[in-house]
Order: C-alpha cells, then sequence, then structure tokens
C-alpha cells in the first residue's frame, strides 16, 4: 500500500515510529507537512498539490494532526477523502473529539460516565455554577487547551470565584468539573485500535501537582484495567467515531469516568511503557480496513 502521513515534523517519535512500521510491512511511507499541502476545491477531481506536485496513488491516510492546525488539517484529510483514500481517523471524527464541549455532550448522550461538569462564557451567577458541579474543589479548563495546559485546580471556593472570574474576564469560554479525588492525581490511558483496547498505562502526577500529562512530568506505569474500563474505552472512541483514540480514563468511587478522547494519541509514552508495538498494530489495522471510498462518515456533520 501507498500510504501517506500527515505530520507537521517527520523526526517526532510518533510519526518516525509510524514510517518504520509500514516500511517493515512492505509498504510505501510519505511524511506530508500538513500546512504546506494545497488545494483545488471546486475541481470535478479533487486534488491535493504538494511541493509542487500533485499527491497521488494513496491507498491510505494516517492524520497526526496537532491541535494548533485542527482546522486546516481537517480540510486536508476531508479532501484525501474525497479522492477516496481511506483515513485512519475520519475528518469529522477528528472535529468532534477536538471541540472539548461536543464531545462530553456526545458522551453524556450515550450514557458514558463523565465527572459532573458545567459550561459557561458568562454566567451571572458564578457561586451557582460551582454548587452546580459539588462546589470545591474543582478543576477549571479553558475549551481550547492541550497536554494540561488551561488547567486549574481550585482548592477553595473564593479561589475557584477568582480564577473563574480571572478566566471570564479574558473572554475565555471554559469548562468546570468536579474534582476526582480518589483518583490520586493519576488517570489511565487506553490505547484504542478498532474494537480493542491494545495497551493500557496509569499516569501519575508529580508531588505537588494534580495533572499527569507525561509532558508536565507525570510517571507512567503498567497497569490492568478491568473489563468495565476496557468496554468504557472502546464505547467512547466509537461514540467519537475513532478508529484509532487514546482514551483517558479516572478511577472515581463510582465507576470509570472519561476525561477526554485524543483523536492523535502519542506513541512513545504508551510504547515505551508496555513494551508493545503499538505502530506496527496501527498498520496492520490499515492492512485489514484500508479500502477505497469507505469514509463512512462522508457528508455528515
Amino acid at each position: 500500500m501507498k500510504i501517506a502521513v500527515l505530520s507537521r515534523n517527520p523526526r517526532l517519535y510518533s510519526t518516525r515510529r509510524l514510517v518504520e512500521a509500514g516500511q517493515q510491512q512492505g509498504h510505501e511511507m510519505q511524511v506530508i507537512d500538513t500546512l504546506r499541502a494545497y488545494m483545488n476545491i471546486a475541481s470535478h477531481k479533487p486534488q491535493i498539490h504538494y511541493r509542487g506536485q500533485a499527491l497521488e496513488g494513496f491507498d491510505a491516510v494516517i492524520p497526526r494532526i496537532g491541535a494548533s492546525v485542527t482546522f486546516y488539517g481537517c480540510a486536508v484529510l476531508r479532501q484525501f477523502e474525497m479522492m477516496g483514500v481511506y483515513p485512519l481517523n475520519e475528518s469529522v471524527a477528528i472535529s468532534r473529539s477536538r471541540d472539548k464541549l461536543r464531545a462530553l455532550q456526545l458522551l453524556s448522550r450515550k450514557g458514558i460516565g463523565l465527572p459532573v461538569t458545567g459550561f459557561a462564557h458568562s454566567p451571572d451567577d458564578i457561586p451557582d455554577l460551582i454548587q452546580m458541579v459539588g462546589g470545591a474543589p474543582l478543576v477549571i479548563k479553558v475549551l481550547e487547551g492541550t497536554q494540561g495546559i488551561g488547567v486549574v485546580l481550585a482548592e477553595t471556593h473564593k479561589a475557584a470565584e477568582s480564577v473563574i472570574e480571572a478566566f471570564l474576564g479574558l473572554k475565555q469560554d471554559i469548562m468546570v468539573q468536579e474534582y476526582i479525588q480518589e483518583a490520586g492525581g493519576a488517570d489511565i490511558r487506553c490505547f484504542v485500535v478498532g474494537d480493542k483496547v491494545i495497551a493500557a498505562m496509569k499516569r501519575q502526577a508529580k508531588s505537588g501537582e494534580f495533572r499527569s500529562n507525561l509532558h508536565r512530568g507525570g510517571s507512567a506505569s503498567l497497569i490492568k484495567i478491568t473489563p468495565e474500563e476496557r468496554m468504557t474505552a472502546v464505547r467512547a472512541a466509537r461514540v467519537m467515531g475513532l478508529n484509532v483514540a487514546g482514551v483517558d480514563i479516572l478511577r472515581s468511587n463510582h465507576g470509570p469516568l472519561v476525561m477526554e478522547v485524543n483523536s492523535s494519541p502519542g506513541l512513545e509514552g504508551i510504547e515505551t511503557t508496555t513494551g508493545k508495538d503499538v505502530a506496527g498494530m496501527i498498520i496492520q489495522y490499515l492492512e485489514k480496513n484500508a479500502e477505497p471510498g469507505q469514509t463512512r462518515t462522508k457528508g455528515r456533520g
């Protein structure tokens, strides 16, 4: 197969591993800088051009679209879909998962466990918003943040009010979530490929920190997940429409709660921690499923 990898940086661990894994299986791999691809939209024959040449003959595309280029990246991916190229994750599913509010609303509608969450732009009554999610301590998140940036733990009612007022003063849309004390600053990253959790790791925040992101100094370790956690992760990925996803779960007193569904989960942490060839499993998934014109959500919002 001829497989495109949409990535801004060919030297990133995840991009490198996917290219290696594809080449080991005998596929032709090409890394395409998402922002340097350009398209003829109104043509009867959809095309993407890159470095002065039309991109042709691809069987599959692996999107590794960073959060900061979601809009343009999804437009490029949509053009691949219109050309009949099989996407590992579809543009509609990526857009859906990147909109944190929409993602939570869809998960909630399907009955998947979530932390109690409030959303606000300019509430008349901040104390009521705080009360709505069970009071302090609580977590305040900027809607656009990634990798733990724009996430604050407010330990008292007064601190929560001050932080919410500050964010709203900056015209930021925010989510306010209950703080799951019993999780102890740890979450579980479940790596879903197709209908299976192929690998899982526990991420533990460093001392004095509540965000468990590895970018923030968190540590990762092997963990055995329960059947309920496994089912929750698979269902969450399915609700988003993602074939490959990193589903972040908190262990709470009332069962697993989904914190986030990531459409471009990094491979370094999960491969290093579990010793599994995750990139190879992604390529195997493409080998089994990539057929031209198989984009399921084509034309749906």
